[in-house]
């Protein structure tokens, strides 16, 4: 009796700006597995593997904007050809790749020790940077800050710090960050300037 043969397929995707493939996959292998295994980005987190804490969370850029997607779940084909954000696209980087600045998402994280251990801290990470790309296009009121983020971050699970940090790290970027809140009268709010 031999074993089958795994069946693959090529797979072709733009992570981080870069194009990757065509690469020959296995049909039934999910993207946290292509990401680990073939081309080396490790940030995005194997948690539950069911993706219910969501620290395999990657996003996809499409015609409808930024969207968190679990990567744990997700077949790889399922991303063929299309533009994939991992946690190691955030940060400015030098000619030699080496860290120039952080996003504005991951240095809040850091000035707030928002996470512990920083095993769900990926999907944090990318869960508030869709938050922030979507209140640029479509500010809130002021009074809906609290409810949005807390939509926002409450899937995604933290065995550590009880969320308060990532919390109130988002909220003060919200805030501080022209145009992501309206005023009462409807404008967008610009940060005060001494």
């Amino acid at each position: 009796m031999s074993a089958s043969p795994i069946r693959t397929r090529a797979l072709a995707l733009d992570i981080n700006g870069r194009r990757h493939g065509p690469l020959e996959v296995p049909e039934d292998m999910m993207l946290v597995d292509v990401l680990h295994e073939y081309l080396g980005l490790t940030g995005t987190r194997f948690g539950c593997g069911q993706g219910v804490c969501r620290a395999c969370t990657v996003i996809v850029d499409d015609e409808h904007g930024p969207r968190e997607v679990r990567s744990c779940i997700t077949g790889a084909h399922y991303f063929n050809g299309k533009r994939i954000r991992t946690v190691e696209g955030h940060a400015q980087r030098d000619e030699g790749g080496g860290i120039k600045a952080l996003s504005p998402v991951q240095q809040a994280f850091l000035d707030h020790f928002s996470f512990q251990c920083g095993y769900c801290t990926p999907g944090f990470v990318n869960a508030a940077t869709v938050l922030l790309e979507r209140l640029a296009k479509q500010p809130i009121a002021q009074t809906e800050v609290e409810a949005t983020i807390t939509d926002a971050l409450d899937p995604h699970l933290c065995r550590c710090t009880g969320y308060v940090r990532y919390y109130q790290a988002v909220k003060e970027l919200v805030l501080k960050t022209p145009g992501l809140v309206r005023d009462a009268g409807g404008s967008r709010k610009r940060e005060d300037r001494p």
